[in-house]
């Protein structure tokens, strides 16, 4: 069964349009003109059970308004969606006990209080039996290496310790679902690792499904095995992370460690990206110039101390496909 089934799902709101001069006030009080402003366009796309799919666009490209309505906090203006088989709208209470979600910038954890509180509330929230509950809290305060902060108010904890427990949370009533909203913003690189880690595992071990919005594209690549691309409210892209690689990017990234302390590389299609004493970085257009041809003019221009050849950022890749859809379609 698909854990989400999306259909020409599409979502606008209704704005006022501004006016100018006191006439115009007058006439926006009495007789406010309005406008419909398309947020999300006829999308569509499917998600299997267990995926790890990453949900990725600029800002304002839609992502939050989908997961609302995925989550059933917005009704769509039009298409159908179905997530677990239920109709997020219509039946979120439901939902809610399936779903578990976390957002990097709004907590669930009270502020005040330690998060083995929140952890109990929890329990009576979503109905757990009490001996499962204990059971599933000791799996997930091992795996999570929660128990130093159980009892300190959350307030007194660190961002990275903060999330870690948001996390478990989120994973405490066995969810089929997981939607996660910027989980790793603010957080430092060990942090940001533990995390992605910790979700990754949690998932593979338990087969949740994974729903993941994020602007870090270390998240997309290290918890997810799939992208889906969302511009001004259109799908642009749903793919493999590997296959975005092969798709939209023909360069490497070619790094020369030589006992000069310069070398030239003149070929045509291959520029200098960065340059230090004995290190040379190249960007090598592949359609232009392939890689063996530049490792053979570095060997014959040096002695090469190391070499590595490497696929350009991800980043750089969603910044690419962004690039080309503001090309395509015009603001």
């Amino acid at each position: 069964m698909k854990a989400v089934d999306v259909q020409g799902l599409s979502k606008s709101y209704r704005v006022r349009e501004r006016t100018q001069g006191f006439v115009g006030a007058l006439r926006h009080a009495f007789a406010p003109k309005t406008r419909d402003v398309p947020a999300v366009r006829d999308v569509t796309f499917s998600i299997e059970a267990g995926e790890r799919v990453a949900f990725v666009g600029p800002n304002g490209a839609g992502k939050s308004t989908t997961l609302k309505m995925l989550t059933g906090i917005l009704h769509p203006t039009s298409g159908r969606a179905t997530v677990l088989g239920l109709v997020p709208w219509e039946e979120r209470i439901a939902l809610a006990y399936r779903v578990g979600t976390v957002f990097g910038q709004r907590s669930q954890l009270l502020w005040h209080l330690p998060p083995r509180d929140t952890f109990a509330l929890l329990q009576k929230v979503y109905e757990v039996d009490a001996k499962v509950h204990r059971d599933r809290l000791d799996r997930l305060v091992a795996a999570f290496a929660l128990s130093p902060l159980l009892d300190k108010p959350v307030k007194s904890l660190s961002l990275g310790e903060r999330m870690r427990c948001e996390v478990a949370a989120s994973f405490l009533h066995a969810p089929d679902l997981l939607v996660l909203d910027e989980p790793t913003i603010g957080l430092d690189v060990v942090a940001k690792a533990a995390i992605r880690d910790l979700v990754r595992a949690r998932s593979e071990e338990e087969g949740c499904t994974v729903l993941l919005a994020s602007h870090d594209t270390g998240d997309m690549e290290q918890v997810c095995e799939r992208v889906i691309v969302i511009h001004r409210g259109r799908l642009l892209v749903d793919r493999p992370v590997a296959d975005l690689r092969r798709t939209w990017i023909r360069r490497k990234v070619v790094t020369l460690l030589t006992t000069e302390a310069t070398v030239e590389i003149a070929l045509p299609g291959v520029a200098v990206r960065e340059r230090a004493p004995h290190r040379t970085v190249l960007e090598v257009d592949t359609s232009v110039t392939p890689v063996e041809s530049v490792v053979q003019a570095a060997l014959a221009a040096s002695r090469l101390e190391d070499l590595s050849v490497e696929d350009p950022p991800m980043e750089e890749i969603v910044q690419a496909i962004f690039a080309s859809a503001a090309v395509e379609e015009p603001a």
